[in-house]
């Protein structure tokens, strides 16, 4: 089958990106082998370094499949809707579903006496956007607060008596649910200040609760309106 002369530009250049990638995955691999040695100093570093040689991986995998798709003969709208779905879903804006843990943080039941700090005995947003960074940084794939998909825009601040995320007033107790590697999630978590919460928890009350779970589903996002910003063009 002779391949036009886009389609052979096409796979030319994903030649080019895997051998790019290859090289960048053994560079990779080669700080991650340095970085053992220090691996319970380097927790952060050595999860986002293992986060970065699966994508490497995922990438360099997915380049292969569609050059095979395209020598198997498959039709250039089929690999398009491909594409679409995953970027889909890389945006946040599909259903998804998976092993992940679900976190719940709940205000105090007990009584504030008149000479105590009633801010203690309180979620504030900031536990939150901590418990978001922690996520993410132990390889997070999807996260949803109160059935909330945190997406790039999703903001998290306090107003008054409720907490706003997504534009939504959000009141106590706060699920958070996120999927990945529960492991890697427990561990950052624990690296990443749990354990205050749990002094809040032992001192004030307050609810803090981890569970793994087999199988999360986590809704999809909105899609976000641009009015002022437009993509580059390319230059051909």
């Amino acid at each position: 089958m002779r391949l036009k002369k886009s389609e052979q530009i096409l796979i030319g250049a994903a030649a080019v990106l895997i051998g790019f990638l290859f090289v960048v995955l053994l560079k990779t691999q080669t700080v991650w082998g340095i970085q053992q040695e220090n691996q319970a100093a380097a927790l952060p570093s050595l999860i986002q370094t293992e986060m970065e040689n699966q994508q490497l991986a995922i990438e360099n995998e997915t380049l292969r499949s569609e050059l095979e798709k395209y020598f198997q003969g498959k039709s250039a709208s089929e690999l398009l809707n491909q594409q679409l779905q995953e970027a889909k879903m890389n945006a946040g804006l599909v259903d998804i579903t998976g092993p992940g843990i679900r976190i719940t943080l709940d205000d105090s039941k007990q009584t504030v006496l008149e000479d105590e700090n009633i801010n203690l005995f309180v979620i504030h947003e900031e536990y939150i956007r901590d418990i978001f960074n922690a996520l993410w940084n132990g390889g997070a794939e999807a996260i949803a607060v109160n059935r909330q998909r945190v997406m790039t825009n999703t903001e998290v601040f306090c107003s008054g008596s409720y907490i706003q995320i997504n534009g939504t007033r959000q009141m106590p107790p706060y699920i958070i649910e996120a999927i990945g590697d529960t492991n890697a999630l427990n561990s950052a978590l624990n690296f990443y200040g749990w354990f205050k919460l749990g002094d809040l928890q032992e001192q004030n009350g307050i609810v803090r609760q981890l569970e793994t779970i087999d199988s999360i589903t986590i809704p999809k996002g909105r899609l976000r309106a641009y009015y002022y910003a437009e993509p580059v063009k390319e230059v051909i």
